[in-house]
């Protein structure tokens, strides 16, 4: 027996209508075994609180949608789906330039409206709860919106792009194929026709977007997956190099709660310190993680990165030592 047998007969009436089959309450009556002024309750109910643009077909001898573009109202959220709603809003209020936040604040309007969940609202989540991002690159609304619009459309995108490295600007045409949230700045992975080849490009340092005409078909996600999740932090790549590195004990304690990747190993030591293994592609962000614990982390291999690590260092200690 169906929990909610209103709510089944509803989805049945609606599923028959779109099909243009031309239910009436004789045939729920039928189908469900209820009495057809049951049935014609449950048809007025579908017209008068889901506002259902019915209208009766007398040759057909069923009902039909007036406006074809009418759809049932989704069920209304638990308190918990709203709750998790509220937070996710709060998480991503200030990315994207809030668009992801007001469009989420949309859909928390409609759930109120439906659910109306006891002692619960934006301003109580807003007390209970937060969300702190730093250092993290803002995007515009307009920069964020084209870019997803491409994504799903498999569309081109022409942009300038600036390098921080050198701080020069190129202009190139991509094949968006993946959005990526990383540590609350949003990088797309897309094929750019200029370099033959994937590259990741940040919303926040894209200018002069235009979204193309042209549609352009889908690479395989094995050559652009490799550039997601194959090794520590943002820089990802075929050719990874396993990367140790000692923690004293005392550091040791917080580096035990964390997870810098899905696939590290942790390696206790007798004095209460900690070797962490895990694959890196790029030495730029793995080094300046390593430089924030001091004399705390120690790069045990490879030479190559502990070399990079001892010069930095001891640029770092000629500049403290100038007057």
């Amino acid at each position: 027996m169906s929990v909610f047998p209103q709510l089944e007969r509803l989805l049945w009436l609606h599923d028959q209508i779109k099909r243009n089959l031309f239910p009436n309450a004789a045939r729920l009556s039928e189908a469900f075994e209820v009495s057809v002024k049951t049935a014609q309750r449950d048809i007025d109910h579908l017209r008068d609180r889901f506002n259902a643009p019915l209208s009766y077909d007398f040759t057909r001898r069923g009902y039909s949608y007036s406006n074809d573009l009418y759809e049932l109202p989704g069920l209304p959220g638990s308190q918990q789906e709203i709750l998790c709603l509220l937070m996710a809003q709060s998480l991503l209020n200030r990315s994207a330039g809030g668009y992801i936040s007001r469009e989420l604040d949309k859909l928390r309007e409609k759930l109120f409206l439906a659910a109306q969940p006891s002692g619960l609202s934006a301003e109580s989540v807003g007390k209970l709860f937060s969300a702190v991002w730093s250092g993290f690159s803002p995007v515009q609304e307009k920069i964020f919106r084209v870019v997803t619009h491409a994504l799903l459309k498999n569309r081109l995108i022409r942009f300038t792009y600036r390098s921080p490295a050198s701080d020069e600007t190129t202009t190139r045409i991509g094949e968006p194929h993946h959005l990526q949230f990383y540590m609350a700045s949003w990088v797309l992975i897309a094929y750019c026709r200029e370099r033959q080849d994937f590259r990741k490009f940040y919303l926040s340092r894209m200018t002069d977007l235009q979204l193309l005409e042209a549609v352009f078909e889908p690479r395989s996600e094995d050559d652009w997956r490799p550039l997601l999740e194959n090794a520590f932090g943002l820089f990802q790549g075929w050719k990874c190099v396993p990367v140790i590195l000692r923690f004293s004990p005392f550091r040791a304690r917080w580096i035990r709660e964390q997870q810098w990747h899905p696939d590290q190993t942790l390696a206790e030591r007798p004095d209460g310190g900690l070797d962490l293994t895990l694959l890196v592609a790029d030495f730029r962000e793995i080094k300046m993680k390593i430089l924030q614990f001091g004399a705390d982390c120690e790069v045990l291999s490879p030479e190559a990165l502990r070399i990079e690590v001892q010069s930095e260092i001891a640029r770092m200690a000629e500049m403290y030592r100038k007057k």
